[in-house]
């Protein structure tokens, strides 16, 4: 009886080691909710509508987060604030605008500007950044940062002079 029982403890204990293997490659697959990503590497997202079977197209971003930040927008004016967000900072609720009595098409409109928007803001800090970088390697040095919390040795003061 004993075997049999240890027999199913190691089943069980192979069992949740391949659940939690499953969930940690979910995780790199799909970083956030509503979206997924296509073949080809772009990031998209959609939400079904309440009590119907259609669904809200809300576009294809380059980046996850533009997509994720289109879902909010949208599952905001959906479902209100009670929503299951990826980054509930980042939603601003307009004065006088009701979620429940929008159309699906302003619904659209909306988050496909916030998924715009930071799509956007997010190719350009690419763009910014590898310039930076390329301009560092072009110079042939590095930007080192000095350790603020580092008292100054006075004897290598005087080398800059």
């Amino acid at each position: 009886m004993e075997e049999a029982g240890e027999y199913c403890s190691s089943t069980s204990t192979t069992r949740s080691t391949t659940e939690k293997r499953k969930q940690r490659q979910h995780q790199r697959e799909k970083p956030y909710r509503g979206i997924r990503m296509r073949k080809w590497g772009k990031w998209v997202a959609e939400i079904r509508e309440p009590n119907k079977r259609s669904r809200i197209w809300l576009g294809s971003y380059s980046s996850p987060v533009a997509a994720a930040r289109a879902y909010d927008t949208a599952v905001f004016y959906l479902r209100g604030p009670s929503a299951r967000l990826n980054f509930p900072e980042f939603i601003v609720e307009e004065d006088g605008v009701d979620g429940h009595d929008m159309s699906a098409a302003s619904i659209r409109k909306k988050a496909t500007e916030v998924g715009a928007r930071v799509d956007a803001l997010e190719s350009a800090l690419q763009h910014h950044a590898a310039a930076v970088e390329a301009e560092e390697s072009r110079s042939g040095r590095a930007s080192v940062k000095p350790d603020l919390n580092e008292y100054p040795d006075p004897e290598n003061s005087d080398d800059d002079d």
